[in-house]
């Protein structure tokens, strides 16, 4: 196989390198931190408000580097790659790499970090050559990573068509291909079967139902949203036709900020009619909105994947389906999770080559979505989930669009929050909220 041979170039390319060298003593590594637990890939939106990506952080002062080859297990003058993965995927890739260590005399080191601490990490160890070839990250860290010049490009080959083209998408930045997906996530409509018997395809109609609803005395809110999210309201922009920023060959384009197009608009009109009409309330939270719906006083809502072991264990009745559509069909954030190589890679085609011939198979890809079950960006693995409610997300998401990962997205958030909020409050009018948190978030990407 090409792969298998580009694989074999690059041992004896990097052994010869080894024999030729004189190697300096080695100097001893700070002891690697403690593995810390798992934070989910994508926090729910509601848990942060209106700001579902990280904002971005100070950089740290120390160089945090991978525990020594050694320790990993593997001998200093060795062929390596060093993987950086979290608790649930680092058993898995260990496994993978005993199988290319025993096939290629590759040394492969897993090193276990919080999924909260690798992009940070590894912003400051890679340009010191004391990172990781490979991480696992979500694709919205790519402004970050990618504007550093911390990511190797990508090239999936003859396995580009054995992934789900939204998620591919998701780790495309400026044309180029930075990762290599193995999982996504979305939100859906998730309702009560006992109380809606045929669920909505327009939001028009979840109007409708709402009222009927509670009119009857079912229950309190047919529908229920918390107060000031774009996350969860953004596929109902997407169904009146908004948007918050064009897509070009290359990407999304943050000079065309779409948040007060004339569908970004309609939609909020229909969010200021339903506050009018009693069927939405301000002053709903994410825990709330969920609880509602756990006793029976909500009849529909949109999460994602993350409250479904709540919501089992609530004991209420729930199914999970698309997402109503309006003048389209609507279209939900989605995150990507994936692997991404080092531009401080010291074998850049030995990782990537790793990654395609031992990490994009059916077995691999198996065992990761086993690990941790979230709808697979691999399709082999994805055409074959029977759990019904992770169906219900991955049809919901087929046509999601990849969460932006420009940098301008950092000044999205808070002002389209705002404007969803001075609806709720009844503050404003629609259209003169979303064009003002419009006319901001231009002026913030204008002063970066």
């Amino acid at each position: 196989m090409k792969n298998r041979a580009l694989i074999l170039i690059s041992v004896l390319m990097v052994l010869s390198l080894v024999l030729a060298a004189c190697p300096a003593p080695a100097q001893p590594a700070p002891e690697a931190a403690a593995p810390v637990e798992a934070a989910p890939t994508e926090a729910p939106a509601a848990e942060v408000v209106a700001e579902p990506t990280e904002a971005p952080e100070a950089e740290p002062t120390a160089v945090p580097t991978e525990e020594p080859m050694a320790e990993a297990g593997c001998p200093a003058d060795a062929p390596s790659l060093t993987i950086w993965a979290d608790n649930t995927r680092a058993p898995v890739l260990s496994s993978v790499g005993e199988s290319f260590t025993a096939e290629f005399g590759v040394c492969v080191a897993v090193v276990e970090k919080g999924f909260g601490d690798i992009r940070d990490d590894f912003k400051v160890a890679a340009p010191t050559g004391e990172g990781p070839d490979i991480i696992i990250g979500a694709h919205d860290w790519l402004g970050t990573l990618v504007t550093n010049g911390l990511l190797a490009e990508m090239d999936l080959g003859d396995k580009d068509a054995d992934f789900l083209d939204a998620a591919k998408q998701g780790f495309i930045y400026d044309g180029a291909l930075y990762g290599m997906p193995y999982a996504t996530e979305n939100v859906a409509l998730m309702y009560n079967p006992e109380i809606v018997t045929e669920v909505p395809t327009t939001w028009t109609g979840v109007t409708e139902l709402a009222a009927q609803l509670e009119a009857d005395g079912i229950v309190e809110q047919g529908y229920i949203l918390q107060q000031g999210d774009p996350y969860h309201f953004f596929p109902i922009q997407t169904a009146f036709g908004g948007y918050v920023f064009g897509v070009t060959d290359t990407g999304y384009n943050a000079e065309d900020v779409g948040i007060d197009s004339e569908g970004s608009i309609a939609a909020a009109t229909w969010l200021d009619e339903m506050v009018k009409a009693g069927h939405l309330k301000a002053d709903i939270d994410w825990g709330t909105m969920h609880a509602q719906f756990w006793n029976g006083d909500a009849a529909m809502m949109i999460t994602g994947p993350w409250a479904l072991p709540d919501t089992r264990a609530s004991g209420i009745p729930y199914a999970i389906a698309k997402l109503p559509g309006e003048v389209q069909d609507a279209q939900p954030f989605l995150g990507v999770q994936g692997f991404m190589v080092s531009a401080f890679s010291s074998d850049p085609l030995l990782a990537q080559t790793f990654l395609l011939d031992f990490v994009a198979t059916e077995e691999t890809m198996q065992a990761i979505f086993d690990a941790d079950p979230r709808p697979s960006a691999y399709l082999a693995v994805r055409d074959k989930i029977d759990d019904p409610d992770l169906l219900g997300f991955a049809a919901a998401g087929a046509n999601g669009l990849p969460m932006p990962s420009i940098p301008a997205m950092d000044s999205v958030w808070s002002a389209w929050g705002d404007a969803e909020t001075l609806i709720f409050q009844q503050s404003e009018a629609p259209d003169v909220a979303f064009q003002q948190a419009a006319e901001q978030i231009r002026t913030a990407i204008a002063e970066k």
